[in-house]
């Protein structure tokens, strides 16, 4: 399978799933939430959702717990959406990456101090 097609499918993905979790997601348990990345497996049959949230981890929790649980809604959707015989079935995952560059970066200013 081409890697072109593979990027124009996580692309689709991460729209659709942008748009569905911000306006479409009514449960208060649910934060400030942003699709950050979308990984598609080779055979398109899977499509792992990176979802970042702002907040306490506490509330990351809760949040991505939400979307986990809104999963077939979001997946009807895609469905729905997707000109595609088949449609990859989507994991979410809490992504972190926010959480660890403010971590270096806070090293880093660390070390630039004790220099």
């Amino acid at each position: 399978m081409g890697s072109r097609r593979k990027d124009r499918v996580a692309s689709f993905i991460k729209d659709e799933m942008s748009r569905a979790i911000i306006f479409e997601l009514k449960d208060p348990r649910i934060g400030f939430a942003t699709v950050t990345d979308v990984e598609v497996s080779g055979d398109l049959r899977y499509a792992k959702v990176s979802v970042s949230i702002m907040g306490e981890e506490k509330v990351q929790e809760k949040s991505i717990r939400a979307i986990r649980h809104a999963g077939g809604f979001l997946q009807k959707r895609l469905a729905r959406t997707m000109a595609s015989r088949t449609v990859p079935e989507l994991s979410f995952e809490l992504d972190d990456s926010v959480k660890k560059s403010i971590r270096i970066s806070r090293k880093l200013k660390g070390l630039q101090e004790n220099e």
